[in-house]
């Protein structure tokens, strides 16, 4: 168990912060999961830079690793650019 106040917070601060952490990346995942199962060039045009957007902002709060996030833009561009 921690002995000192500045641990007791920066156990209270880790806790915090992995559940916001997991709250945004589990929202994402959904969206890229939605966004790959869409059909339709349109709708999945609109989709793609919010959820780019969303991959660059969890890369960026290292939440996941820039070159992941890269990687999954670069399928999910490639996906949406093969649609019909």
């Amino acid at each position: 168990m921690a002995n000192h106040k500045s641990a007791l917070k920066r156990i209270r601060q880790n806790e915090a912060r992995r559940l916001h952490n997991r709250y945004y990346a589990k929202t994402t995942r959904t969206f890229v999961k939605k966004l790959r199962n869409i059909k339709d060039k349109e709708e999945a045009l609109k989709l793609l830079p919010k959820v780019t957007s969303m991959l660059d902002k969890l890369a960026k709060k290292n939440v996941i690793h820039k070159n992941k996030a890269s990687n999954l833009k670069s399928k999910l561009a490639r996906y949406v650019n093969s649609l019909n």
